[in-house]
């Protein structure tokens, strides 16, 4: 109180003079309109910016929050599609999917915490687990294209089997062709598959757009994979043939997780015959 009080006398003249300008500011700029609208637009000025600054930092800190938001939505929007049946009448509506593959999915997304790409056999480590049921052999993609399949399942976490990996075999196909093979990796370059199992008869060029074949009960058909990079012909067949990837399996986002659930009714049918 003392150091406050010796401070006052000490600048009582300073104190004064800015007590009088601030006063003699108030009047002028309240008695003139001219004044007081400068005032009010750099006050507003001033304010605003500290306002918008606010606003960013806070914009950025719910960065977290937001995403998690729009990942929800996505999940709510393609189990909507996936749910819609197929009907002759007016009373149902129809989308492409249910209308050109005639199966049903669900989506569940999960965050990836571990990522390899640089082995011969790689795997990832997602998030959820049995306990949001999560199993084997279920596709796994995100909103660029195929990533791998459900291989081992805790209750909180699953490993995915890559794409990237010598042991993946995945059903493609051409996106304007009937014509099918497998999709595999040689190990070499993580953005760059391999084509095998295609028949001469497939007309392909550079630039050919490639997607899930869906003739398995993991992926759904048309789900993208890449494009034809190049491609070798010998004796009447292809000797190689280059896919780059849509996605960068080097710097992966959140994935999600395909149920199928006609997979048991199918896997159980064929048992019986083969």
């Amino acid at each position: 109180m003392q150091q406050i009080i010796s401070f006052i006398i000490k600048y009582k003249y300073f104190i004064l003079f800015m007590l009088l300008e601030i006063i003699a500011l108030n009047f002028t700029v309240q008695s003139h309109s001219y004044h007081k609208s400068k005032f009010v637009n750099s006050a507003n000025v001033l304010t605003g910016g500290i306002y918008n600054k606010i606003h960013s930092f806070k914009q950025y800190t719910s960065l977290k929050e937001h995403n998690q938001q729009l990942l929800e939505e996505n999940v709510r929007l393609k189990n909507k599609l996936s749910k819609t049946l197929i009907n002759s009448t007016h009373d149902t509506i129809t989308v492409i999917d249910s209308l050109k593959y005639f199966q049903k999915y669900s989506y569940t997304f999960a965050t990836i915490i571990n990522n390899q790409y640089h082995k011969k056999h790689n795997y990832l480590t997602i998030n959820i687990g049995s306990k949001k049921g999560v199993e084997p052999d279920q596709g796994v993609i995100n909103s660029k294209g195929i990533i791998g399949i459900t291989n081992t399942t805790s209750n909180n976490y699953s490993t995915v089997l890559s794409i990237l990996n010598e042991n993946s075999k995945i059903n493609v196909k051409l996106l304007n062709s009937l014509h099918f093979g497998t999709l595999t990796w040689n190990s070499e370059d993580y953005n760059i598959l391999q084509l095998i199992d295609l028949p001469i008869q497939a007309d392909i060029k550079e630039g050919d757009t490639v997607v899930t074949g869906g003739r398995s009960t993991i992926f759904p058909k048309g789900i993208p994979v890449g494009f034809i990079l190049n491609f070798n012909k010998k004796n009447n067949s292809y000797k190689s043939i280059n896919i780059k990837l849509f996605n960068d399996m080097s710097a992966i986002g959140p994935v999600y997780i395909i149920t199928n659930f006609d997979k048991k009714e199918i896997n159980n049918l064929e048992e019986t015959v083969y």
